[in-house]
C-alpha cells in the first residue's frame, strides 16, 4: 500500500470540497497537490472567480512546501515580522488561509488548496477536502 494521493481519492475529495461549498453558497476553486507540490486534481466550480484559480493551487503549494496550513503564517509575514516577504519567494508563496496539508499515517503526502471566498470559507471547504484525503484508501 503506498500512502501516495491518487487522481482517484483526490477527484472524490473534491467532490465532498464541492458539496461543502455548496452547503455555504459559495462556489469555489479547488486544488489538491502531491507531496512534491504537483497539481494532481483542480476543479473551479461555475461561478467560482478566475483570480482564484492560481490563488488555490499556490495556496496548496505553498501548505506543501512548509508543511503548515497556510493561515498558520498570516501573522508572521505581516510587515515587520521575522518572515516578512516570504510570499515573494517560491514562485508566490500564499500566506493566508485556505491551505491545508494532507497528513496520513503520520506522513504530509499533499495538499489541498481552497479560493474564492473568504477566508473562513476557504478554511473550511478546504478541511472537508483534507479530512477525505486523510483517510487512507481500503
Amino acid at each position: 500500500m503506498t500512502d501516495e494521493l491518487t487522481l482517484d481519492e483526490a477527484q472524490k475529495a473534491i467532490t465532498a470540497g464541492m458539496r461543502a461549498a455548496r452547503s455555504i453558497d459559495q462556489p469555489m476553486n479547488i486544488a489538491v497537490v502531491d507531496s512534491g507540490g504537483h497539481l494532481i486534481a483542480h476543479v473551479r466550480m461555475d461561478g467560482a472567480i478566475k483570480a482564484s484559480i492560481d490563488i488555490s493551487i499556490r495556496k496548496a503549494r505553498t501548505s506543501i512546501l512548509m508543511n503548515l496550513p497556510t493561515s498558520a503564517l498570516a501573522e508572521a509575514t505581516q510587515p515587520g515580522a521575522e518572515l516578512y516577504g516570504l510570499e515573494l519567494t517560491s514562485g508566490g508563496m500564499v500566506t493566508f488561509g485556505g491551505g491545508i496539508p494532507v497528513v496520513r499515517n503520520g506522513f504530509t503526502v499533499g495538499a489541498v488548496g481552497v479560493s474564492a471566498g473568504s477566508v473562513d470559507q476557504d478554511v473550511t471547504v478546504a478541511e472537508a477536502v483534507a479530512a477525505k484525503l486523510a483517510k487512507a484508501p481500503s
